[in-house]
């Protein structure tokens, strides 16, 4: 058996732990990352990398390599709900309504001014593949697939951990100052007895990943499609989301979203899944290959802890939540941005083992506004459903048919209806319009020295941010416009 010694160990090699891998390596921190997976994620997950995360992402030499495999801002400018991509009657194909967002659009200006990056979209399974070869081309060995943490002990100078390669046995000791739990809350948070708390099983989701030719029926500019279609008898609401590589309406791959009860039995073998895909799109003799159906519930809980003793929990395990807003991925690389330059100011001895402190204090509060934001928006999709289409459980099944129709006469009465229901769908902006959620969050205590200042303006709709120098904020951005002057000629005669 073998023994390591390294500053950091990481447990968990998706995108929180590879984020946390690459932002140390710029620290030049050493550690050992192992993750119990001999791959990246295969499957679409989270897809949406908002500005702060570009940001991030530009600081560290990242963006490049990023942005240009991800969908641009033009490619994801706007939401759509639709009745169905397509399909013979007279409800199907019909657009419900649109909508500018995620900094596309109308949006574009406002969020060019206050921030050199703009949102993106590049999912899990393609963004950590990216992370993972940038970090190995770095640290060689230093990231070990198909590696778990089997325990560990924190003997108060130090942690002495045991990891194992799952394919062979063989086991290895770890002593090291410091360790990030970025395993999604699977060995390191239980077994220091960290609790999150929140409500879990508030609904299940089915993803379908498939690729087809959808370039006839959808368009260039959308990142996510809403169908709520009145003639299913469940009112299946459905998420068609491009997941590339190419973008746009010519995206090779796409992920089809399914909501159903925490207690519905429903599973899919792939004749099914392959018939309901092809069924909710409208499109019955598409041709598509399936390659993967996963089921997950929607939680929003939030970890009691950041830190225990030496051990630093990150992403997915102090908090997870519905995908609504996107943010829970960026809260995760924003979580390691946050705790990589406090452990390298440590470790490098400009700081006192204090400053780690503020890292909960800092980083705790935004998980729980972000948790509880993000259930928020998510709840709200049934209240766009119920107030702008007049659609709820309270509506007969035979009336679904008659609203639907009403809504898209062309009578005056339909007008109104329209009217009434855009004023509803507007509210949107709390979801996909999240500009002050993104990049106007602020630390109320931690690494910082109040000016006793008072706090910006805040927007109730998360749509608005205030830029401010007042300390804990995002400091904010400012484009500098370079003039030169060329009417004074200088002349050097050489002496």
């Amino acid at each position: 058996m073998s023994v390591i010694e390294v500053p950091v160990l990481i447990a968990g090699g998706g995108t929180c732990g590879l984020a946390a891998s690459n932002f140390l390596l710029d620290y030049n921190i050493d550690h050992l990352l192992v993750e119990r997976h001999t791959s990246t994620a295969h499957v679409p997950k989270a897809h949406y990398l908002n500005q702060r995360t570009m940001e991030i992402f530009r600081q560290h030499g990242l963006a490049k390599m990023v942005t240009g495999q991800a969908a641009p801002v033009e490619k994801l400018g706007k939401i759509r709900w639709q009745t169905s991509l397509a399909g013979s009657r007279p409800l199907d194909a019909r657009l419900i309504h649109q909508m500018d967002a995620y900094g596309g659009g109308s949006l574009r200006e406002r969020y060019a001014a206050d921030s050199p990056m703009l949102p993106s979209n590049l999912s899990q399974m393609r963004l950590e593949p990216l992370l993972r070869v940038n970090a190995e081309r770095r640290a060689l060995g230093r990231l070990r697939l198909g590696h778990e943490l089997v325990e560990f002990t924190d003997e108060g100078d130090r942690i002495t951990a045991l990891i194992a390669d799952r394919e062979t046995g063989e086991r290895h000791t770890v002593h090291t100052k410091y360790l990030i739990g970025a395993d999604g809350g699977k060995t390191v948070g239980p077994a220091l007895g960290v609790q999150l708390e929140g409500p879990t099983g508030l609904a299940g989701v089915a993803t379908l990943h498939f690729s087809a030719d959808l370039s006839a029926w959808t368009n260039d500019d959308t990142l996510i499609i809403w169908l709520i279609n009145p003639n299913y008898e469940d009112l299946l609401r459905a998420t068609l989301i491009p997941m590339g590589p190419t973008w746009g309406r010519d995206s090779e791959e796409w992920a089809l979203h399914l909501s159903f009860a925490p207690n519905d039995p429903v599973r899919f073998d792939e004749a099914t899944a392959v018939s309901k895909i092809r069924e909710v799109l409208g499109l019955p003799e598409l041709e598509l290959q399936l390659y993967h159906v996963s089921y997950w519930m929607l939680e929003a809980v939030l970890a009691d802890r950041y830190r225990v003793g030496r051990v630093f929990l990150a992403g997915d395990a102090v908090h997870r939540h519905p995908p609504a807003t996107g943010i829970g991925m960026n809260t995760a690389i924003q979580d390691v941005h946050n705790l990589a330059w406090k452990l390298a100011a440590v470790l490098h001895g400009h700081a006192g083992d204090g400053l780690l402190d503020t890292y909960e204090s800092e980083r705790r509060p935004i998980g729980r506004r972000n948790v509880d934001w993000a259930t928020s928006a998510s709840l709200h999709h049934q209240v766009i459903t119920e107030a702008a289409l007049g659609l709820g459980s309270h509506l007969p099944a035979h009336m679904r048919v008659p609203m639907f129709h009403a809504y898209f006469d062309e009578s005056a009465m339909g007008e109104t209806i329209r009217a009434r229901a855009a004023e509803i769908f507007r509210t949107n902006r709390a979801e996909s319009e999240a500009h002050d959620i993104e990049i106007g969050f602020a630390y109320q205590q931690g690494a910082l020295v109040p000016d006793g200042t008072e706090p910006p303006p805040r927007s109730p709709m998360g749509d608005v941010y205030y830029p401010t120098t007042r300390p804990g904020h995002r400091l904010p951005h400012a484009w500098l416009t370079l003039i030169i002057r060329l009417d004074r000629w200088l002349v050097w005669d050489g002496r």
